[in-house]
C-alpha cells in the first residue's frame, strides 16, 4: 500500500497589526514622522541658488547640520554634489597623497573606496585591511602616519565601529570617515577625526543626490599647504589650487556658495528634517529613537531562534542599517544552495503584503534582511514588523514542505 502523505501544514495566522509606515529601505530612508508634501511650501522653486535667499537656506542647512552633530570649532562643513559617495570621492581625490593609506573596508561601500584608490587613483603604499560581512578588520596594527579610509557603520553589513578609543590621537595622517548611516544616529568621536562625510537621503530622511562634507583645521591645513596630486575635476576643488601650485580655500563653498546647482527642493526638505530633529531634542534624541529600535529587533532575535544578527559582536551591531540572517534550518540549506533565494521571497512576501518595502539584504551581503532603524522610523512600526517577519518566514517554509 503506498504511503499515505504527511497532512498539509496549516497556514500561519497573519498579524492583526501592520506597521503605520512600511518604509523601512537603507535609503533613501523613511521621511520624518508626519512629513507631507507641503512641508516644502515655502521651497525657492524657481529662484536662484545664487540668490540671497537662497544662499542663506543653504547656508541654514551647513550652519544647523553642523550645530546639531555637535561638529566643533574650527571645522568647516559644506554641501556638495553627488551624495555621500560624491563627498567621499571629494575627499579621496583632493586629499590623498604620496603618503599613501590605509583602507578598512567591512562592507560594500568600504571595499569600494579601497578599489578606487588602490586601481583608479593608483596610490602608492595603500594597504587595505578586509574583514567578511558581520565583522570588523583588526583595527590595532594601522600606521596612522598614512591616512586611514574607513566607513563609521557598515550600512551593508550591520556592523558599526563601537567608538573611536582606535584612532591615534598623535596621528601623522588624517582619519577619514564615511559616516553617511551614523551621523545623525551615533555618536562619533570628532576629536579623533579629520574628514566627516554624509548625505541628506539616510538619517534624517532628506531627498537624494546632496552631500555633506566637514573638514577638521588638519584636513583644512593639507588642502592649502600644497596642490593635489593629481588633476582635480571642478566638482572636486575646494581650493584655487592649480597642478602646479597651491591656492586659498573657496571660502563661499562652506557658506552656501555650493560646487554644483543644488535642488531647493531638497534644500527645503533638509531643513524640515533639521527642524524636526530639533524640536525633538537634537542629538540625544535622535540616538535614542535608533538605538531603541536596535533593541527591539534585539529582544526579538533573543526569542525568534530562526533568526540572527550579521554582525557576530553585540557591541558591534549598527542601530541604523540592522542586518539579519534567516537562521530556521531550512532558509539555511535552501539560501547557501540558491543564491539568497529564500531570503529573497520573505521580503517579496513582506512587500506584497504591503507591510515592508525594500527590506532585502544588499546585494553584494549575505543573504537575509535589512531593516533601517534610524530616528525617522517610529519604534511602534518596528514592533508590528516583527511578527510579520514570523508570519512570511513560517509561509515561505509551508510552501515547501
Amino acid at each position: 500500500m503506498p504511503t499515505p502523505s504527511a497532512p498539509p501544514r496549516p497556514a500561519p495566522i497573519r498579524p492583526a497589526q501592520r506597521p503605520a509606515n512600511p518604509n523601512f529601505s537603507s535609503g533613501p530612508c523613511a521621511k520624518r514622522p508626519g512629513w507631507r508634501l507641503d512641508a516644502l511650501s515655502d521651497a525657492l522653486v524657481g529662484r536662484s541658488h545664487r540668490s540671497a535667499e537662497g544662499r542663506a537656506k543653504l547656508r541654514a542647512v551647513i550652519e544647523r547640520s553642523a550645530a546639531l552633530l555637535g561638529i566643533p570649532e574650527g571645522w568647516k562643513t559644506a554641501i556638495v554634489p553627488a551624495s555621500d559617495t560624491g563627498a567621499v570621492e571629494l575627499a579621496l581625490w583632493a586629499l590623498l597623497d604620496a603618503r599613501g593609506a590605509e583602507m578598512i573596508a567591512f562592507e560594500s561601500f568600504g571595499a569600494a573606496w579601497a578599489q578606487d584608490v588602490a586601481r583608479h587613483l593608483a596610490l602608492p603604499n595603500t594597504r587595505i585591511h578586509k574583514a567578511a560581512y558581520g565583522a570588523l578588520p583588526d583595527l590595532s596594527g594601522l600606521d596612522w602616519s598614512r591616512d586611514v579610509v574607513f566607513a563609521f557603520n557598515g550600512t551593508t553589513s550591520g556592523v558599526r565601529i563601537p567608538d573611536g578609543g582606535w584612532i591615534d590621537p598623535d596621528r601623522g595622517g588624517l582619519a577619514i570617515c564615511d559616516a553617511t548611516s551614523a551621523a545623525f544616529a551615533m555618536e562619533l568621536p570628532w576629536d579623533r577625526l579629520d574628514v566627516v562625510t554624509w548625505s541628506w537621503q539616510k538619517a534624517l530622511g532628506g531627498e537624494a543626490a546632496h552631500g555633506m562634507i566637514a573638514l577638521s583645521p588638519r584636513a583644512l591645513a593639507r588642502l592649502e599647504a600644497a596642490p593635489a596630486p593629481r588633476p582635480l575635476p571642478r566638482i572636486f576643488r575646494l581650493t584655487t589650487a592649480t597642478t602646479e601650485a597651491a591656492g586659498a580655500l573657496i571660502g563661499g563653498i562652506f557658506s552656501g556658495d555650493t560646487i554644483n546647482t543644488p535642488s531647493m527642493l531638497c534644500v527645503e526638505d533638509a531643513l524640515d528634517s533639521l527642524a524636526w530633529a530639533e524640536r525633538i531634542g537634537g542629538l540625544p534624541a535622535l540616538k535614542g529613537r535608533a538605538e531603541g529600535n536596535l533593541a527591539l529587533v534585539a529582544d526579538w532575535v533573543a526569542r525568534s531562534g530562526r533568526v540572527g544578527f550579521l554582525a557576530a559582536t553585540e557591541a558591534t551591531r549598527s542601530c541604523t542599517s540592522i542586518c539579519l540572517r534567516i537562521t530556521a534550518p531550512w532558509f539555511v540549506v535552501l539560501d547557501a544552495a540558491g543564491q539568497g533565494r529564500a531570503a529573497k521571497a520573505v521580503a517579496a512576501l513582506l512587500e506584497a503584503e504591503g507591510v515592508a518595502y525594500d527590506i532585502a539584504s544588499y546585494r553584494d551581503a549575505p543573504p537575509g534582511l535589512r531593516i533601517w532603524g534610524g530616528a525617522t522610523v517610529e519604534a511602534s512600526d518596528i514592533a508590528a514588523l516583527l511578527p510579520w517577519i514570523d508570519w512570511a518566514i513560517d509561509a515561505i517554509e509551508g510552501q515547501h514542505a
